[in-house]
């Protein structure tokens, strides 16, 4: 017999183990591109308001809730897009949960008062304590 008592095909060098991490590179970039598809569409998700101008601003608490109106008819509160007749029951139940009683109308310039003065109405039905109209600065021209 000869001096090594191991099995043929065997050297005696011991288990070589790896970790192929190709497919663990793949697999987070993936998740990296699909983590900023998503993220581009949630932060693009609000409507587009072209506010009216005004000299004079002041700060509004932060917790106040958001009305958006568009020029196309659109009604979101704090995002959510919402029917119009839906308006005071969802506006109930977030002002419900609100820390500050305060609306924020964010409407378009192109929106008929009318349509302002129906959803300061419904916010007041609602619980509204406050109202504040969302505006932009004057441009120096």
């Amino acid at each position: 017999m000869g001096a090594s008592a191991l099995p043929e095909g065997e050297d005696g060098g011991g288990i070589v183990a790896e970790i192929n991490i190709t497919p663990l590179t793949d697999v987070f970039l993936v998740l990296l591109i699909i983590f900023m598809v998503t993220s581009s569409v949630i932060a693009n998700t609000g409507k587009t308001v072209d506010l009216p101008e005004a000299q004079q601003s002041s700060t509004t608490p932060p917790q106040a809730v958001n009305v958006t109106m568009t020029s196309d008819g659109a009604v979101q509160v704090n995002g959510q897009d919402i029917r119009l007749e839906n308006l005071r029951s969802h506006l109930e139940g977030v002002l419900a949960t609100a820390e500050d009683k305060m609306v924020i109308l964010r409407g378009d310039k192109t929106v008929v008062l009318e349509r302002a003065v129906y959803v300061l109405d419904q916010a007041q039905l609602a619980g509204a304590e406050g109202f504040a109209l969302a505006t932009t600065r004057v441009k120096k021209r």
